[in-house]
């Protein structure tokens, strides 16, 4: 169709605007050929009437629909114009904050001026093997291209990175390095990649400075190749700089700064090593304070300082090189400060002593004179003389800034080839990628040298990019087979030629420098007349002769011709650089080795100068030649030849564009600015590359997508089987120009424009049938609205009529009532109005009569008060007269009564002073005191007797002390009562007294109280009225309290749970973080095993050479152990002399299980000696304290204790004898095996009867020492008794006789308390004895008992032995040593808990016997297996003997025995579930069990976990011949077996499964069969009967857990492994329900279809792969919550991997995807149900993306939206949630996006929120594992072992 039927009213259009460059605006009537106007609208709202020019009548552009704008690739736009370009561009970066953008093969990138989270660790490894067309645009998609294209076309690839000064270039570059560094790895343990990252900051630091359109700003173009293997792992890099900016070192406008480098020296001033430099403030020095602007906002040049040094020695400089550069800076610093004073016009000098020249001289190690002779002279060489000139003042300052910018160039040259000798490798490079970070086309107002320069190298940029994008259209069409005509692009290689060609303007400008006269005019005028009039792009400004203007690619600039010349030549005085290459500091002349000898021109000017020095010219042969050759080498002539070079380089290699545009000259986040953008874009190339695209077919669909997209434009009758012959059908019909397509072989080209026609056609045709479905719906509505409003209008009439006639009824009824209640009312008014008036009537003449009677009473009362008043008032009046009389009477006799009983007091006082009366006093208690005295004494000298009496006279003195108490109390009591008796008498006067007043007071008041009692009744009850009040109010604030507690307590209760669910949960999350913690480690370190083994592979490899005869070594020794496999260095050390001594057997390893348990018993040892240590230091003291008490105790104890001591010191001698005599008998039996070793009269015989005898006569002793021991016991106890009788016997006569004599009360009291006390201290006495003894006694039954109890112990035993046989018999009696010593051991540690010494040297010998017994036990181990092995020696005999016999026997005897088959079943029905192996068939047993056993062949019809029974039912033999070496050997070679397996065939999902099943199922055997009480729970009584008895295997259990967790998380990998390249097609990019999601124009980059082709994913592949998984799982017998695990582990990688996609690809992000992956998700949660799986969490895992898919099909426009948005997407953080909102793409016309300001709304609700800024989820997250304890209902006795498995060799016990 023809483009001008597009225009048709309301179709929108692109207009030039001066202020926005491109103005959108809306046709008001459709355009008809002819017209000159257009009617516009524009957005604005203000009506435009746009001419056509007249000569072009070119309409204006036509505007993208909406659901193209904001796509990732700009050739996918229907219209490919620039404002289309810069609107999609400006949509992108404003609204949507994506900075990248696709334009066919280039990527543009904008400047955001603002930290971005999309440059993580997270975001490369999203991107690393992902198509560029699949993912979002970005500069890690570019990369990743670049290496993917590499590693498979085997060619170099160049990633060109450019555009102008602030935009991006350099953080592009080094981002794109990043990836490299991070996806490929280093080849070596170097961490080359690590250098080359590093290499960036010292570039920075040296060729970086502040402009003024950028703070970073690279003043020198590179090219950086990194070089990698033939695994393309990064080896090396190299790189190539550019035309560095030298003038930058001596000059710098304002706002901008020198190289960051000087400003990083100067901020590091004070550190101690640089103050030889002598630096100081930026503001010092004249290199540096040009620009005004020394330091730039945020950033610290003293960190960055620190940064550059360090990443200097990162890359092998060294410190002294590193002092040297900055010396070598800190003298150009100091050299710019050197000033110069003028002699005349022609000549200056410099100061004498000048400080920064001495200092630059000091540091540049140069002569002092020399230096400032030859900056202010030159030497002037002709043909035959040289002369020596002085120079003028500005001479000698360009000279001097002219040699700094050499000095910096040469340095900074010797740093880069430095960093290149760092980053080379030996290792040959395979391949490379070039990054070239050059500067793009620049223009200002003033350009000079270097823009001509930077714009020639764009041209030549341009150039190839052009060449590149035009091959790549052609091939394109040529690879479909289309036809195609030559597309027409622009070629600027005239341009090149007018720079670099014959007479070009290069050519020229070197030649005006060879020139001697040459000046920039002169090379001006040779422009003019050479290029002036004669090319086209070349011009003359019309008002300046001294500049001239080149018609670029991009542009037109106008360069300046002044300084052409100087800046090409370069010059620097040869003498000044002879000086430096003369320097004593060594560095400085290797500068300057490769120096290119630019001399100045040697001729003078014309004016006549005589030379002040003349000196003869040495001219040798060759030498103007070489002269002549330098000369050739000017800037511009090595510029040309790198660039050159590099165009080779590019050339060779794929190319890859970014092009970086700075959005605006003010560094704002996030601002557009159209004019700039503009002007980079026509200078990037980017819109040639629209343009190339446009001139042929820009839009590109698959017929299949095609096909998805345009179903709705077909008929039923149009679609084919054929879809290619269809879509062919479709376009004939729908397109008649059949040049606007063309048909590839896979693909449909498309002109510009057709698309939006198609598009066109599509939405009309989908709104046409809108608009029908709205029609019929509406009238369907409509119909029934009417059908139902004439129903509802036929009931109201109905109801309506039926009220009104009820309403009339109901009238009819209400009259009648009304009648009948009116005559009842008016009586019933006329009745009330009449008894009123009654009862007023009375109520009158009541109240009258009351009135009358109240008067007539109130007159009697008051007189009746009257007499009363005047009665009481006479009363009271002689009452107080007598009372003042009285007063006065007694005050009398009181101060007479004091008078007296003071005088005598005095007369008291004076007697108590005097002696005599003391004597008084006390002539009676002399006596008593002697007496007491006396008695006393006799006490003490009785004592020993009245203890002995004290028992017999104990009843008497019970009996007496009762009287003595009864009369005691008796006397209290009468005293008591007599007392009580005074106090009664008087009290009794006292109440008499006081009666008769009170007497008198109530008689007065009783009158007041009669009369208040009414008033207070009446106040009661008006009190009681109120109380009831108050209590009903309580009563009401009580059930308000109550309920408020209730409630209260409620909301504790509430609050305290949930604050227990959420302590609960954390507590959860801290165990599962501390879980994940430790099996990271463990993954790390099975990684780090797992990398040692390799390398120790390859160092025997490497080093080892195998020679004849070499032995294996022993399979234990296996390197695969790890630190669990008990191969220690230990084990080696204890073993050198085993070998020596035992040379023909094999190295047995050390038992690491006894040694953990010896060195946790030292340590429990080491504790128990500081314990018993502060235990000793404790009593000592306590002992110190009470040696005065034990020195009080009677000697009789101290001769008992004695004798015991040395009873029990025989009993120990006796236990000893014992146990001699027992080991006697072990040795006796162990010596000899033979049945008839119990034959009567062998020696063994004679021993046990001996030891029997012995035995019993020794019983008799016991016997005999136990009477003797109870009767010294009664005996005591006798003794005892009488002496306490007589005690008490003497005690109560003595009492009697001193109570007749004792008359008075008050001795009587006295000598009672005495004798009281003395009662209680004998008292107290006589128990502690008692105890003693007690104690005593029953320590002595107790030592008895246990006498008499390890004799009877030893008979048994001794029995016991002789029944058993001769290997249990010894193992019987060790395990009683064992348990006799132990309980010895307790019964020491309770005896001498009082003597810690005696304690502890008791223990020190228990444990020396302890290590005796284990010696002992070794020794019998081996004599055991010595036996054994000569036991199975005999039984091989006397078997062939057997064969031999049967062999004599005829076949009819043989019939006649049926004894052999009958025993065979018997024997099948008694196993005991053990497997018996021999030794040497150990690593049989591994080989065929484990290293051998295939999973898909015999495994799959085994029981599940049958290699894991089998090898518990071989450690449990093992386990039941106590054999602790095999247990060891069999275990370790199980552990490094399965590890060999997993290394081997660790990416087989089926062996990590089997081998994880069986490794959980043997740990939990070993749990189940352990014989600890958890695990025996669940057990049958025929299971416990299986347990261990001998070895305690709890640390083997720890190693077999953590061999499980590396099993699993190697299993999760390999399923990751698997699930990967299904998840994005199945999950995102298959249309599981067809139609609903249309497919959008794509552009040149190829996106991956989401049309189910032939070998692409869809949801069922997920879902028959999650099959497979779980039916392998669940067929190898692996626990259900084991599975369970690993199914939440899956749907967590499938969730994250999918959301991650989704939040990198614009594509994904529309409310169609939403709806498809909502479905996707409940087929995997169908899934689940089926499966059971429900609770497993997995579901849980999925939120997130649940929560992803529903923000995307909810409605996103009001803050009711936001809110419920904010609510919904709990599973995502912020990040995520505004990143899918600006990803959100309509597909449709009909959907909308989403506003900025409503995600600034979603912004500001989420800011509280406290998540991660991470944007994508951690795929590589593995969920920490446990491993329930899960019993087998298996019996170990009815395990069969299948012949497949080849197990012959191992029998059943």
């Amino acid at each position: 169709m023809a483009a001008s039927e597009l225009y048709t009213k309301f179709a929108r259009v692109w207009i030039p605007d001066p202020e926005e460059v491109w103005k959108s605006a809306e046709l008001l009537k459709d355009y008809k050929p002819g017209d000159k106007v257009l009617l516009l609208h524009l957005e604005e709202g203000k009506d435009l009437e746009y001419r056509l020019d007249p000569k072009t009548k070119e309409l204006p552009h036509l505007r993208n629909p909406d659901i193209l704008v904001g796509e990732n690739d700009l050739t996918a736009l229907s219209y490919l114009h620039e404002p289309a370009v810069l609107h999609n561009l400006r949509v992108r970066f404003i609204d949507s904050k994506l900075i990248y953008t696709y334009c066919g093969i280039v990527l543009v990138a904008i400047n955001p001026y603002e930290q971005l989270p999309i440059y993580g660790e997270d975001i490369i490894n999203a991107y690393s093997g992902q198509n560029m067309g699949d993912m979002d645009p970005h500069i890690f998609a570019v990369a990743e291209e670049a290496y993917k294209q590499m590693a498979r076309d085997e060619r170099n690839q160049s990633i060109i990175v450019s555009g102008e000064s602030g935009a991006g270039k350099t953080v592009s570059a080094k981002y794109a390095m990043r990836y490299f560094a991070t996806v490929s790895g280093s080849a070596s343990e170097a961490n080359v990649e690590e250098k080359v990252l590093a290499s960036n900051p010292i570039m920075e630091s040296i060729g970086n400075a502040k402009t003024t359109r950028n703070d970073n700003s690279s003043r020198f173009g590179k090219y950086i190749e990194i070089g990698f293997d033939k695994r393309y792992r990064i080896i090396g890099a190299n790189m190539r700089t550019y035309l560095l900016e030298k003038s930058r070192v001596v000059f710098q406008a304002e706002e901008e700064r020198n190289y960051h480098i000087f400003y990083q020296l100067c901020a590091s001033a004070k550190l101690p090593e640089f103050k030889m430099l002598r630096l100081g403030n930026a503001d010092d020095f004249n290199y540096t304070q040009q620009g005004g602007s020394p330091v730039i906002e945020g950033v610290d040049d003293a960190k960055e300082m620190a940064h550059t040094r360090q990443a200097c020695t990162l890359l092998g400089i060294s410190e002294s090189h590193q002092m040297g550069i900055f010396r070598i800076l800190a003298g150009i610093l100091h050299l710019g400060n050197v000033g110069f004073t003028s002699r005349d016009a022609d000549s200056c000098t410099i100061p004498p002593k000048h400080e920064p020249l001495c200092i630059f001289c000091d540091l540049m190690g140069v002569d002092y004179e020399e230096m400032c002779h030859w900056l202010c002279h030159r030497k002037l060489a002709t043909a035959t003389e040289t002369y020596i000139k002085p120079i003028s003042k500005l001479q000698a300052t360009n000279a001097r800034d002219a040699l700094a910018k050499h000095i910096y160039a040469k340095l900074f040259n010797w740093i880069v080839d430095n960093v290149n000798q760092a980053l080379h490798s030996a290792v040959k490079q395979h391949s490379f990628i070039g990054v070239l970070d050059i500067y793009g086309f620049e223009t200002f107002e003033i350009n000079s040298f270097e823009q001509f320069c930077i714009n020639y190298a764009n041209e030549k940029l341009q150039q190839q990019f052009n060449m590149h994008v035009f091959k790549l259209e052609q091939e394109e069409y040529m690879k479909e087979q289309i036809p195609w005509t030559l597309i027409d692009f622009y070629d600027n290689q005239p341009c090149i030629n007018l720079i670099e060609s014959k007479l070009g303007i290069l050519d020229l400008l070197d030649e005006e420098c060879k020139m001697p006269k040459g000046t920039d005019d002169t090379w001006a005028q040779k422009l003019y007349n050479t290029h002036l009039n004669k090319c086209t792009l070349f011009e003359k400004p019309r008002l300046s002769n001294k500049a001239f203007i080149i018609q670029h690619f991009a542009d037109k600039v106008e360069y300046q011709c002044e300084g052409f010349l100087e800046k090409n030549k370069d010059t620097v005085f040869e003498e000044q650089i002879k000086v430096l290459k003369s320097s004593k500091f060594k560095m400085l002349p290797e500068l300057f080795q490769d120096d290119e000898k630019a001399i100045s021109p040697t001729s003078a000017t014309s004016s006549g100068r005589t030379p002040l020095i003349r000196t003869p010219a040495k001219p040798t042969k060759g030498r103007p030649g070489q002269m002549a050759k330098e000369h050739k080498k000017t800037v511009g002539h090595q510029f040309r030849n790198s660039l050159h070079l590099l165009m080779e380089t590019l050339n060779a290699t794929t190319p890859h564009y970014v092009r970086c545009i700075k959005p605006n000259d003010f560094k704002f986040p996030f601002t557009f600015d159209e004019k700039r953008a503009v002007q980079q874009l026509r200078a990037c190339g980017v819109l040639e590359t629209i343009r190339i695209s446009a001139a042929g077919f820009p839009s590109r669909w698959t017929y299949q997508e095609f096909f998805s997209r345009y179903r709705v434009l077909m008929k039923q009758k149009d679609v084919l089987s054929d879809r290619k012959q269809t879509c062919k059908n479709v376009l004939e019909k729908l397109i008649l120009d059949k040049d606007k397509y063309q048909f590839g072989k896979t693909k449909i080209f498309f002109r510009a424009g057709q698309v939006a026609y198609l598009e066109k056609l599509r939405a009309d045709k989908l709104r046409a049938a809108c608009i029908r479905i709205q029609k019929i719906i509406r009238g369907w509505l409509l119909r029934k609205k009417y059908l139902r409003m004439r129903k509802a209008a036929i009931t109201v009439q109905r109801y309506v009529r039926g009220y009104q006639a009820r309403c009339y009824a109901k009238f009819l009824r209400r009259t009648k009532a009304a009648t009948i209640v009116q005559k009842y009312w008016r009586m019933f008014v006329v009745c009330r109005r009449y008894k009123i008036r009654r009862a007023a009537t009375i109520v009158l003449q009541s109240y009258l009569r009351g009135f009358l009677a109240r008067n007539r009473y109130r007159k009697i009362l008051r007189e009746h008060k009257a007499v009363i008043i005047q009665k009481r008032v006479r009363g009271w009046l002689a009452r107080t007269h007598y009372k003042r009389s009285m007063h006065a009477i007694i005050y009398l006799q009181c101060c007479f009564r004091r008078m007296m009983a003071k005088r005598e007091l005095k007369k008291l006082k004076i007697e108590a002073r005097s002696v005599e009366r003391y004597k008084k006093l006390h002539i009676g208690m002399e006596n008593k005191i002697m007496q007491l005295q006396r008695k006393v004494d006799e006490q003490n000298k009785d004592y020993k007797c009245l203890v002995e009496k004290l028992t017999n006279l104990e009843g008497i003195y019970n009996s007496e002390t009762e009287k003595l108490r009864s009369d005691l109390e008796r006397l209290q009591l009468s005293e008591e009562e007599a007392k009580v008796a005074t106090g009664r008498v008087l009290s009794l006067q006292e109440e008499i007294a006081k009666l008769r007043k009170d007497l008198e007071q109530t008689r007065s008041e009783k009158k007041c109280i009669e009369e208040r009692a009414d008033q207070y009744k009446q106040e009661t009850e008006q009190l009681v009225s109120n109380l009831k009040e108050e209590n009903t109010l309580l009563k009401q604030e009580k059930e308000a309290l109550n309920h408020r507690i209730v409630e209260q307590a409620k909301e504790m209760t509430e609050t305290m749970e949930k604050k227990l669910v959420e302590e609960t949960k954390q507590l959860e999350l801290d165990l599962n973080d501390e879980r994940l913690r430790y099996q990271n480690l463990l993954n790390e370190f099975s990684r780090l095993e797992e990398r040692y083994d390799d390398l120790k592979e390859e160092m025997t490899l490497m080093v080892h050479v195998p020679k004849p005869g070499h032995k294996r070594t022993d399979s234990t020794h296996s390197s695969n152990e790890s630190e669990y496999t008990f191969s220690s260095e230990i084990a080696e050390m204890e073993d050198i002399p085993s070998r020596t001594e035992e040379p023909s057997e094999k190295k047995v390893p050390l038992d690491m299980s006894l040694f953990l348990k010896l060195q946790k018993r030292v340590t429990e040892l080491e504790q128990e000696k500081q314990v018993m240590q502060d235990e000793l230091d404790r009593k000592e003291e306590q002992v110190l304290r009470s040696k005065a008490k034990e020195e009080e105790r009677p000697q009789i104890r101290g001769a008992e204790l004695e004798y015991e001591s040395l009873k029990r010191q025989e009993l120990e001698s006796e236990n000893k004898k014992l146990k001699n005599e027992l080991n006697e008998l072990r040795k006796a039996l162990s010596e000899k095996s033979a049945p008839e070793v119990t034959a009567p009269g062998a020696p063994a015989y004679r021993v046990l009867m001996e030891q029997l005898t012995s035995v019993s006569e020794e019983l008799d002793v016991r016997k005999e020492e136990v009477l003797i021991l109870r009767s010294q016991l009664v005996s005591q106890k006798e003794a005892i008794q009488p002496k306490d009788d007589k005690n008490t016997m003497t005690d109560s006569t003595i009492l009697l006789e001193d109570v007749q004599k004792m008359k008075d009360k008050g001795e009587i009291a006295q000598a009672y308390i005495g004798l009281k006390e003395t009662n209680r201290l004998l008292e107290s006495q006589l128990q502690s004895q008692k105890r003693s003894h007690e104690n005593e006694a029953e320590a002595l039954r107790g030592e008895i008992q246990s006498l008499k109890e390890e004799n009877n112990r030893q008979q048994q035993l001794l029995a016991q032995n002789l029944q058993l046989p001769p290997e249990a018999r010894i193992e019987a009696s060790l395990q009683h040593e064992i348990t006799r010593l132990t309980n010895e051991n307790l019964y020491f540690e309770e005896l001498y808990a009082d003597e810690p010494k005696k304690y502890q040297s008791y223990r020190i010998s228990l444990y020396k016997r302890m290590i005796d017994l284990m010696e002992q036990l070794e020794k019998q181990d081996k004599t055991v297996r010595k036996l054994k092995k000569q036991l199975k020696v005999f039984a091989k005999k006397i078997g062939e003997l057997e064969v031999g016999q049967m062999e004599n026997i005829s076949p009819g005897q043989i019939i006649d025995e049926p004894i052999r088959p009958v025993n065979i079943p018997r024997k099948e029905k008694d196993f005991q579930g053990m497997l018996e192996y021999k030794k040497e068939d150990e690593q049989k047993l591994v080989k065929n069990l484990i290293l051998e056993l295939k999973p898909r062949g015999v495994a799959v019809n085994l029981i599940p976990g049958l290699p894991a029974y089998i090898l518990f039912m071989c450690v449990r033999h093992a386990d039941y011949l106590n054999d602790d070496q095999k247990v060891r050997s069999l275990l370790t070679s199980t552990i490094n077996s399965i590890k060999k397996v997993l290394k081997k065939r660790g990416d087989d999902f089926e062996t990590v499964s089997f081998w994880l099943s069986n490794t959980c199922r043997f740990l939990h055997c070993l749990k189940q069969y352990s014989g600890e009480e958890g695990f025996m729970k669940h057990n049958t009584s025929r299971q416990n009967e299986h347990c261990l008895t001998n070895f305690d295997l709890a640390e083997y259990r720890q190693v077999l857990s953590d061999l499980a967790i590396q099993i699993y998380q190697q299993l999760v990998r390999v399923l990751e492994n698997i699930l990967q390249p299904m998840i994005v097609s199945g999950m995102l990019e298959h249309e599981t329900i067809q139609g609903v999601s249309g497919v959008k124009p794509t552009g040149l980059r190829k996106r991956t279809s989401s049309i189910a082709d032939e070998g692409t994913y869809t949801l069922d592949s997920i879902l028959r792969q999650l099959n497979s998984f779980h039916s392998v799982m669940c067929q190898h017998g692996m626990d259900p919550e084991l599975i369970k695990q690993v199914v939440k582990q899956m749907f967590y990688i499938v969730g994250a991997i999918t959301l991650n996609n989704l939040l990198l690809r614009k594509d994904m992000c529309s409310w169609s995807k939403g709806m498809q992956i909502r479905y996707n998700v409940s087929q995997l949660e169908e899934w689940l149900r089926d499966k059971n799986l429900m609770n497993s969490g997995a579901k849980e895992t999925l939120e997130p993306l649940i929560q992803a898919a529903q923000l995307l099909q909810v409605k996103k426009k009001t803050d009711d939206d936001a809110e419920a948005i904010c609510s919904m997407c709990n599973a995502l953080t912020t990040a995520q949630i505004v990143k899918v909102l600006n990803l959100y793409t309509p597909v449709n016309e009909f959907e909308e996006r989403v506003s900025v300001s409503f995600i600034r709304t979603i912004q500001m609700r989420l800011r509280d929120r406290k998540d991660s800024p991470q944007l994508l989820m951690d795929a590589k997250h593995i969920f920490p594992v446990t491993f329930p304890f899960n019993p087998s209902s298996l019996a170990l006795e009815t395990i069969q072992i299948p012949a497949s498995l080849g197990l012959g060799f191992i029998s059943r016990v």
